[in-house]
């Protein structure tokens, strides 16, 4: 297979949540292949920026809370006005823990309309404009817990098992336009989402104990199976959600 067909040269990659942890591994992949990058966050993204721009891309930081949709149709406009949209990562999300007999009414919007609401209607805008222009790449990021139950986590399992559903939905309705929507499951990262269960020696023993890789993820294993999925390389790939877990899902 040519090395080219994963080249990103002359493509916008617009990545939620780039200023951190997998967000900000993916921005870096993604530049890395030749992608300038647009990434939105709730504060501004510095060290994204530096790593960025040291790959030779261009940068642009668009700050942007995405616990509402408000702010979904200025960032759409941002990328455009940038250079365009060929690429678009919903990665940005939140977590909250706590018993579901304790689970609270706000905890579970918070979680809901971040983690699933934003993200489909983000992945509209953006849909429309690779629809008109023939052409695009959608990846959600998803979760082992869109494939399993998880506990003391239930608005984030029923929005990363919502969003499954939702990559093959908007996959089967826009494969036909040129438009690869498709979804990455990380397994257990170590990232500021996961530092509780981390610190828990008994839950830290029991996951390590069930990754064949014997490892906790790190944010830069993500990055190749970003690009896989935003190339050429994977342009018959549709509806896929592609676990990077270490083997969690084959034990």
């Amino acid at each position: 297979m040519s090395a080219n067909l994963f080249s990103l040269d002359g493509k916008v990659a617009l990545v939620t949540g780039g200023n951190v942890g997998l967000g900000q591994a993916i921005a870096v992949a993604l530049a890395g292949a030749g992608a300038d990058i647009v990434s939105t966050s709730r504060r501004a993204a510095p060290e994204t920026k530096q790593a960025v721009e040291a790959l030779g891309r261009r940068f642009l930081s668009v700050e942007a809370d995405l616990s509402s949709t408000e702010p979904i149709s200025g960032i759409v406009e941002h990328a455009l006005a940038f250079g365009g949209l060929d690429i678009l990562v919903n990665n940005a999300g939140i977590i909250r823990r706590a018993d579901s007999v304790d689970f609270t009414e706000s905890d579970w919007d918070a979680v809901i309309d971040t983690n699933l609401k934003s993200v489909f209607f983000l992945a509209q805008a953006a849909g429309r404009h690779m629809i008109a222009q023939g052409h695009g790449k959608i990846i959600n990021v998803a979760s082992m817990l869109s494939f399993q139950g998880g506990i003391r986590v239930p608005s984030y399992t029923a929005s990363k098992s919502g969003l499954a559903g939702l990559t093959r939905l908007l996959a089967n309705e826009w494969a036909a336009n040129g438009v690869n929507v498709n979804a990455i499951a990380p397994g257990y990262m170590a990232t500021d989402n996961t530092t509780l269960l981390r610190e828990d020696a008994k839950r830290n023993a029991e996951i390590l104990g069930r990754i064949p890789a014997g490892r906790w993820g790190e944010a830069s294993d993500i990055g190749g199976a970003a690009v896989f999925l935003a190339s050429r390389a994977s342009d018959y790939v549709h509806g896929a959600i592609l676990p990077v877990d270490g083997g969690w899902l084959a034990r």
